[in-house]
């Protein structure tokens, strides 16, 4: 269960969400000028399914393709902000580092102006070290829900991955 909870927490790869006692910021809302009408929501909707197989494959050019240079993305793999293409996928191989079948399934998408949220379920098998957790060869899957918020150019900017549960676990100091 523990095991489970902590991949939940990482898994959504703690993307855009704040530093350790930082507040999370929030995506930018979409100001609906022309550029914000339905074609660009069908537009983003399209870029995520690539972005699926993007994280699936670890493809370099799709990165390239759909995330912008100056995208930040924080997570425990580094005490530092990760940049762009490159740097979401150096968090997906910290991932496949101790899950080397790891997999994002998009389940349910939702989007309005230049956000779209996204259900997605994780499925791994624990079979690297993970977090200083030796290899357990558990089987996991859990459910994640992510905020990714599009530029004018069609490219995600943000990514903001929703707590829930684990906000409150670690909020209580639960677990770290």
């Amino acid at each position: 269960m523990k095991m489970t909870l902590l991949l939940c927490l990482v898994s959504s790869l703690c993307l855009a969400t704040a530093q350790e006692g930082q507040p999370v910021p929030a995506p930018k809302q979409a100001d609906c000028s022309p550029s914000c009408n339905g074609s660009h929501v069908e537009r983003n909707k399209t870029a995520m399914k690539k972005f699926e197989q993007m994280i699936n494959t670890c493809d370099d050019a799709l990165a390239d393709e759909l995330v912008a240079d100056d995208a930040p993305f924080f997570t425990p793999a580094s005490e530092e902000p990760l940049y762009g293409g490159s740097g979401y996928l150096s968090v997906v191989r910290w991932m496949r580092s101790g899950f080397s079948d790891v997999q994002w399934h998009l389940e349910e998408m939702v989007a309005e102006g230049n956000i779209v949220a996204v259900r997605w379920t994780l499925t791994g098998t624990h079979d690297g070290t993970f977090l200083n957790i030796p290899p357990t060869g558990k089987k996991i899957s859990c459910s994640i829900m992510n905020f990714y918020t599009f530029n004018d150019e069609g490219k995600i900017v943000n990514d903001l991955a929703a707590e829930g549960m684990i906000g409150i676990l670690r909020g209580i100091g639960a677990i770290h």
